[in-house]
Formats: structure tokens, C-alpha cells, sequence
């Protein structure tokens, strides 16, 4: 299964990937290919690391989606590469139609609270802020409905008397980096290609 992994920041939760991959646990999955959005995204330095092409492909002028020639950008860069899936990975852009039609069905997103609670941006904060006991990371597919796809799995992380928002952070992330990693194999395993 040929992945293709979108990122805008450091890049933990692609590294676990590369890290699963590394190790042989990413089961028929390969990485065929890193873009970010940011030129200076630390996501990027995992490519080098781990021997997966990596590189800056430019969204358009807008911070928080693309605009139509970068959008086209996108989908001809990513299509080149002929992925099987393709893993947003702390990709900090709301996709429109157009992009997820071309890709239906192949893209997942990892988001940071257990869904559908929690949607949108700081999802550990929102959960944090509103005093809730369990809250998690969840991987599901994406639809124009943002972090609304069906959803593929999810890992509970209980919020501890003794959390700060900084330790709460850190146990989420951790989850992340095991079940981001677990559901790319399992889909490799699953999938009829």
C-alpha cells in the first residue's frame, strides 16, 4: 500500500510512522512520499531521516486551506506519486471537495480528542477546558464534514486528577504515535491491492 504523508509542523506522529515502517510494523505499507505546506515544517527532516522523499509544495496565499492553484498543486503532486492512501499527519488545512473527491475514500486524518466531541482546532484544550474525564485521539476517514468521516479507530486517554494541560498533552500524543501507526498497518493488511 503506497502512502503519502501531509504534514505542517514537526511531524511526531509522521515519524511514528516512519519509525512503525523502520521496525517493520507498518504491515504492507510503504512511504512513497512527505509534503508539507510549511517550508520550514520539521516534518520535512524525517524524510532525510528515514530515506522518503520529502519536500515544501506551495498551498496558495491562504493559512488555513488552499486556494484553487495550489489545491491543483495538491492533487497533481500527490496523484504522481500513486498513493493507496494518503495520512494527514498534523495537516493544518481544511480540504475542500474538489481534493477530497480526487482522493475518495484514501484519506485519513488522526485527530487529537475522541469524536465526535471536541471537533476543530485544540481539541485537548476544548476537552481540557470543559472538565471531561476520558478524551483520547481518533483516526477516521475525511469528508467535506471537517473531522465528521466515519471513523476507523480511537485510543482513550484518561485525564488524571494530577494532569496539567502539558501532561495531558503528552500522554494524547503518545496515544497518537501508537494508533496512527496501528491503523496504517491494519489498513495495509485489509486492503485489496
Amino acid at each position: 500500500m503506497r502512502v503519502v504523508i501531509l504534514g505542517s509542523g514537526r511531524g511526531s506522529n509522521a515519524e511514528a510512522i516512519l519509525n512503525a515502517l523502520q521496525q517493520k510494523q507498518l504491515g504492507r505499507a510503504e512511504v512513497v512520499r512527505i509534503f508539507s505546506d510549511k517550508p520550514d515544517a520539521g516534518i520535512l527532516a524525517h524524510g532525510a531521516k528515514y530515506g522518503v522523499p520529502a519536500s515544501f509544495l506551495d498551498p496558495g496565499p491562504f493559512k488555513t486551506k488552499f486556494d484553487d492553484e495550489g489545491e491543483v498543486r495538491y492533487i497533481e503532486a500527490i496523484n504522481a506519486c500513486e498513493p493507496d492512501l494518503i495520512v494527514l499527519a498534523g495537516f493544518m488545512r481544511i480540504l475542500k471537495p474538489r481534493f477530497i473527491d480526487a482522493f475518495a475514500n484514501r484519506i485519513i486524518n488522526l485527530h487529537p480528542s475522541l469524536l465526535p466531541s471536541f471537533p476543530g482546532l485544540d481539541g485537548i484544550g476544548q476537552a481540557w477546558r470543559r472538565g471531561v474525564k476520558i478524551t483520547g485521539c481518533t483516526v477516521h476517514y475525511v469528508t467535506a464534514e471537517v473531522d465528521g468521516g466515519p471513523i476507523i479507530d480511537q485510543a482513550a486517554v484518561r485525564i488524571e486528577k494530577t494532569d496539567t494541560l502539558e501532561s495531558l498533552e503528552a500522554r494524547v500524543h503518545a496515544a497518537e504515535h501508537a494508533l496512527l501507526p496501528a491503523v496504517v498497518a491494519r489498513l495495509s493488511e485489509e486492503a485489496k491491492i
